[in-house]
């Protein structure tokens, strides 16, 4: 039986739901979260000069940031390990090269002191340079060890002051270093330059920006990102896809990472029991400069080559990720469903290299299988995505319709009272 494919609303809903963290069976899976280690999180304060200005709520931005991270300490869940790292701090000169190096532990990342850290928070002064880039640097150092989540929650007020280094190149050269790291930027006070610069940092390594201009929206976002931190982190397992599917790994629900050489294709297979559903998504991201114009492609196929289901989505070059998924119902009850499927998964993209530019390793590629229960009949889910919603549109028709009628009676009621009086 051929299950058709799901339109692009379906495909969509689907890999929300991917993303948002589908929960995975109670055995051990690919990815699952371990809680092996405490979850840690480094506050990296701007404290440069311009700091002192009074446009935040009648204060100044340090007075703000002060009174922000007062309220974070408290919030501060008991697993989270928090320091606080400061860039231009101490030094008040001129000379570049020694602002450039303004940047320290004001506390330590590790259990947290609640009274301690408010009392080196106190002690701050706005005073000197704006080393981004640096600080990154220290701060990764400041978390390196140990499997948990690992945020970095950078507060600034401006961009950068030590050109040449770049701090949208440090971050990426963060997230190069596959250690987990994310990192989150607020701006206080933005202006453009200084948005893209943060923006930038913070999409190099999957975090967020925020512009931020009150002091309690400061509060509360710090608070929300240091709470993101204690939540279980999931690590992708690293697999090899084969070029055909009687080669390929099998692989069960969880989250996979491998790499896809231009012009290539990659092939998984995942067991399905009857009863059950493949919910499956696939991400590919151009991690250097292509052509515009791209897509990708997630098949299902039986072992003799027969396509199941399939999603694909293009791209135009305006971004530099494209994602598809697609689900499968393993019917119960049907003679050719009596036992346990292979299904073949294909992926394949249209990216093609730009002049010049290396096409080793193949680019990256993020794969989520799940394999859960499916709905009862497991055809509902063909019958143009709605499922069991038909119910609910032909509740609503009917609904319309009536109302109808009686709208039309009492207007034709009202009209005869009219003429009559």
């Amino acid at each position: 039986m051929i299950t058709r494919k799901r339109p692009a609303a379906g495909v969509c809903a689907l890999l929300a739901a991917l993303t948002a963290g589908l929960v995975f069976p109670a055995a051990a899976l690919a990815g699952e979260p371990t809680g092996e280690s405490a979850p840690k999180v480094d506050l990296v304060l701007d404290v440069s000069g311009s700091m002192r200005a009074r446009d935040i709520d009648g204060g100044t931005r340090m007075a703000a940031a002060k009174q922000a991270f007062n309220e974070v300490l408290d919030a501060t869940p008991e697993e989270v390990q928090l320091g606080i790292r400061t860039l231009g701090a101490d030094y008040a000169g001129d000379d570049q090269k020694t602002g450039c190096k303004d940047t320290a532990q004001l506390y330590p990342v590790g259990p947290l002191d609640r009274t301690e850290a408010k009392t080196a928070v106190a002690t701050l002064s706005p005073t000197g340079w704006t080393p981004i880039g640096p600080a990154l640097l220290a701060a990764a150092d400041d978390l390196d060890g140990g499997t948990g989540s690992k945020r970095i929650v950078l507060i600034s007020d401006g961009e950068d002051t030590c050109a040449p280094l770049d701090p949208c190149e440090v971050a990426r050269e963060i997230a190069a270093k596959g250690i987990g790291l994310t990192v989150d930027t607020l701006g206080l006070v933005p202006n453009t330059k200084m948005r893209q610069q943060l923006s930038c940092i913070a999409e190099a390594t999957g975090g967020t920006y925020t512009s931020v201009e009150h002091t309690d929206e400061l509060t509360d976002k710090v608070n929300q990102l240091v709470d993101r931190a204690a939540d279980p982190v999931v690590t992708p397992v690293a697999v090899e896809g084969a070029t055909a599917c009687a080669s390929a790994p099998a692989v069960k629900s969880g989250l996979y990472t491998d790499r896809e050489e231009f012009g290539r294709q990659r092939w998984y297979r995942v067991d399905v029991e009857p009863g059950q559903e493949l919910r499956a998504s696939v991400s590919v991201g151009a991690d250097r400069a292509v052509n515009p114009s791209y897509g990708v492609l997630l098949r299902a196929v039986t072992t003799r080559g027969r396509e199941i289901v399939r999603g694909e989505a293009a791209g135009d070059g305006r971004t530099d990720v494209v994602s598809t998924g697609l689900r499968y119902p393993k019917a119960e009850g049907d003679d050719d469903a009596a036992a346990a499927e292979t299904v073949c998964l294909q992926v394949t993209h249209s990216f093609s290299a730009a002049s010049g530019v290396k096409t080793t390793p193949g680019l990256p590629l993020e794969l989520t299988v799940d394999v859960v229960d499916g709905p009862s009949p497991a055809s509902d889910v063909a019958s143009f995505g709605l499922g069991r919603g038909w119910w609910l549109l032909g509740a609503l028709i009917l609904t319309g319709f009536l109302a109808g009628l009686v709208w039309g009676w009492l207007s034709r009621w009202r009209l005869a009272v009219w003429r009559t009086n």
